[in-house]
């Protein structure tokens, strides 16, 4: 089950400088690509990366932010309230624990219809309602043609780069997490943002992600870029477009499938 994945790495309280690129990690613990940091030493005295050794390593690899990966178990039918189906999984901060997870966990390929997999930034609920999502919205594909999907590729693609920080430059603030619905007749898979374009309503002065002083251009450029930069991860033909609609929209229509703001 989803909701007992545990993570596997080691306790050790390992911190580099700073956090290491993920484009030069492997997109698997298998693979033979390092970080090109982690060499060996004294005898005795190896640096072991989890690419090493799955079990025994000593070196983990930060990350930018904490993310909290949540569950939503499908509903019974008998009235269940969102709050019982949404599940906090568990929150890791380095490469390491976060293939620990994903190596515990069901693949979206796998899950029961109407569930959900949320991978967000540690403090965000995934909700329209929490404070850091209610002035945003969210990129999101459809993929009707369910047996053609590499699913779990796909999905794994969006969460490396969403932990790696890829979907948007630095200091914009405007990922919040990103989600896939398992539903009967598609897959859908959706990066959520904390505005939608605009600055936040009292956002103070040192709240980039807020939108101080950024104009409504540059706002929409902001969200186009990581339209297109999600439309890349998902390995779309440029006749398919990505579509962006804001919770509020969506809240207000009583559907997930608001009137698309934005295409990319």
């Amino acid at each position: 089950m989803a909701t007992s994945a545990v993570s596997t790495v080691s306790n050790e309280n390992v911190n580099p400088a700073s956090p290491v690129d993920l484009s030069t990690i492997p997109i698997s613990p298998g693979g033979e690509k390092t970080d090109g940091k982690s060499k060996p030493t004294e005898k005795g005295d190896e640096q072991i990366t989890v690419f090493h050794d799955q079990e025994n390593f000593n070196v983990k690899h930060p990350l930018m932010n904490k993310w909290t990966l949540w569950f939503t178990k499908p509903s019974s039918g008998k009235g269940d309230n969102w709050n019982e189906l949404l599940k906090e999984v568990i929150t890791f901060n380095s490469v390491e624990e976060f293939w620990g997870v994903y190596n515990n966990i069901a693949p979206t390929s796998e899950l029961a219809l109407k569930s959900d997999y949320h991978l967000f930034k540690e403090g965000v609920r995934p909700e329209w309602e929490d404070p850091q999502n209610k002035h945003g919205g969210k990129w999101s594909y459809q993929f009707k043609e369910k047996r053609n999907v590499a699913i779990d590729e796909l999905w794994l693609h969006v969460m490396l780069s969403a932990i790696g920080e890829t979907l948007e430059e630095e200091d914009y603030g405007e990922v919040m997490g990103v989600v896939v619905n398992v539903r009967k007749g598609f897959y859908r898979i959706g990066v959520w943002t904390r505005t939608i374009g605009k600055s936040i309503p009292g956002g103070g002065d040192g709240d980039v992600a807020g939108g101080k002083g950024r104009s409504m251009e540059k706002g929409k450029e902001v969200l186009m870029n990581i339209g297109r930069k999600f439309k890349e991860v998902l390995k779309l033909p440029p006749s398919e477009v990505v579509e962006f609609s804001g919770h509020t929209d969506s809240a207000h229509s009583g559907s997930t499938r608001a009137k698309a703001k934005y295409t990319a």
